[in-house]
């Protein structure tokens, strides 16, 4: 028989599409013709294709070969085409039976001695298997355990194609040594920190603890803001001079967030793993994630992008987690601007002339900034530096628009001598607090059981208004800031939402005028005459 065929998978962002591999020998000149909109390094695929089979012991056929990608619509890139094309070329010269892999997913590179190396994008890619209808998939060894997240699905992890010949020819499968480039996924981020003064070769890593909220001494106006965008999901800006703890705070968000539901974990793995982020030894990523880019970061970094197909950027990597903007004025404003859709849809669309690309970004947005470029404007005994007209350009970086999407903007002073000596120790830890998150949003879950809302701050203000009204006259400060221009339509909406985080975080069936007044005061930064609650006694 000189046609075989079988399946591997297109990735288009974090989604895939099956796609059939077919191979066809014919009598003629020997040639090899790719055909199915390749991009240049999956054309280059023939040539390590080539040298993997001969190096492999199995005897290319000198014969007209034409290798079919379809849909041939559908653009393909990268290298993870070359196991499927190697082995469907094999079953069209009858190396191997063509109805064994005839239902098969394939997924892998080969390295031109033979050797199966990772690819990125395996959980997706088997994701749109298992979608397909396929249940058996064969991947590099070493993205084994991540394709075996996928329910249904018998994975087969090889090392060499060697070793998956044997396997699928049904004879004794030899023994191959691990070589040390395959120890990692491209791209992918090492996991530990070495010991100081460990042994070369001694394989002793540090496990980071990660950080507490007991380490933040003082900053109690932050921490309660903090625990509110915790419970209601809401963005948050923290405005203080240098060396407040903005940014110890917002390394702390993550940890008083509610864990990873299996359905959100594979999501964010997806999306990590389509990227080369994941940690080798840890397929699935079950805690929040904590993106941090620099403010140099350009627009394709941080909503995706990138030549051909795009990639995801910071703000689909920070997906059901935190993306902390440190130094946020310091951005390029059309950068942060950009951040304005996501923020709303919780996803963001990439169009390029190769595609189009809808990737997840539904996160926690924190912003941290300096009250003018040499940040000591309005601090009590500091001389401010600043022109006030260079002030006013500093602050108004962060547009209007952006800042309209932000529900909580805390200002973090400077902890004072007294607090740093004698709060020491009495903070309370993480632990303490996610428990309190917890509780906020089991009762929000309650509430919207049965509805496509699982926190506050996505459920539509006039949803909020018709089925769940506040206490009589509560919004009436509220309202009176919208007749003045205090608030938008839509500034109105997020301060109901936050009411009724703190309405949840203090145990209250609904939120009252105190409620209130804490949402306004924490959007505002006025003081309406209600304090807020100590951290503790929601």
């Amino acid at each position: 028989m000189a046609f075989a065929r079988t399946s591997s998978v297109a990735l288009v962002g974090v989604e895939g599409v099956a796609v059939e591999v077919q191979a066809d020998l014919e009598p003629g000149v020997a040639a090899f013709t790719l055909v199915g909109l390749p991009d240049k390094s999956l054309v280059e695929s023939r040539d390590r294709v080539r040298a993997a089979v001969v190096n492999s012991g199995a005897e290319w056929p000198q014969r007209k070969l034409t290798v079919g990608l379809s849909p041939a619509s559908v653009p393909k890139s990268g290298s993870g085409f070359d196991l499927a094309v190697a082995c469907a070329v094999l079953a069209a010269a009858e190396r191997i039976d063509p109805s064994v892999i005839a239902d098969l997913v394939m997924i892998g590179e080969l390295g031109l001695d033979g050797r199966v190396r990772p690819v990125r994008g395996v959980l997706p890619a088997v994701l749109a298997a298992a979608d397909a209808g396929f249940r058996q998939v064969v991947v590099p060894e070493q993205t084994a355990a991540e394709a075996a997240l996928v329910p249904d699905v018998s994975v087969l992890g090889v090392r060499t194609l060697r070793q998956l010949i044997a396997v699928l020819a049904d004879e004794p499968v030899p023994e191959e040594d691990t070589h040390p480039a395959q120890a990692s996924v491209p791209g992918q981020a090492a996991s530990g920190l070495a010991v100081p003064g460990a042994a070369a070769g001694s394989g002793l890593v540090a496990v980071r603890r990660p950080p507490d909220l007991a380490e933040v001494v003082g900053q109690l106006p932050a921490r309660r803001a903090l625990e509110a965008a915790a419970a209601g999901g809401h963005h948050l800006l923290l405005n203080g001079p240098p060396g407040a703890g903005k940014t110890m705070l917002a390394e702390r968000l993550p940890g008083i967030l509610p864990p990873l539901t299996r359905e959100e974990a594979l999501e964010v793995t997806a999306v990590h793993s389509v990227a080369g982020t994941l940690p080798p030894g840890k397929p699935l990523v079950a805690d929040p994630p904590f993106c941090a880019p620099h403010h140099s970061a350009t627009m394709p970094s941080i909503v995706g992008g990138g030549s051909g197909l795009p990639r995801p950027g910071a703000a689909s990597l920070a997906h059901r987690g935190v993306l902390f903007l440190d130094e946020a004025p310091e951005f390029n404003p059309r950068v942060l601007d950009a951040l304005r859709q996501p923020l709303e849809s919780g996803h963001v669309v990439v169009a390029r002339a190769a595609g189009v690309m809808r990737l997840p970004a539904d996160f926690l947005l924190v912003l941290a900034a300096n009250p003018c470029p040499c940040g000591r404007h309005g601090l009590r005994g500091a001389v401010c530096e600043c022109p006030p007209g260079a002030v006013r350009r500093y602050q108004a970086r962060l547009s209007g628009p952006l800042m309209d999407r932000v529900d909580l903007r805390v200002t973090v002073d400077r902890v004072s001598r007294t607090e740093l000596v004698t709060a020491v120790g009495q903070a309370e830890p993480t632990t303490v607090v996610a428990a309190r998150v917890a509780e906020a949003r089991e009762r929000a879950a309650a509430r919207y059981r049965g509805m496509p809302w699982r926190t506050n701050s996505q459920v539509p203000g006039h949803e909020l208004r018709t089925r769940w009204p506040v206490d009589s006259g509560a919004l009436r400060e509220a309202e009176q800031d919208l007749e003045r221009g205090l608030l938008t339509a839509r500034g109105l909406d997020r301060v109901l939402r936050v009411a009724w985080t703190m309405a949840d975080l203090a145990g209250r069936a609904r939120p009252n005028r105190d409620d209130v007044a804490q949402a306004l005061h924490l959007r505002t930064g006025v003081d309406r005459g209600v304090p807020l609650h100590p951290a503790g006694a929601w």
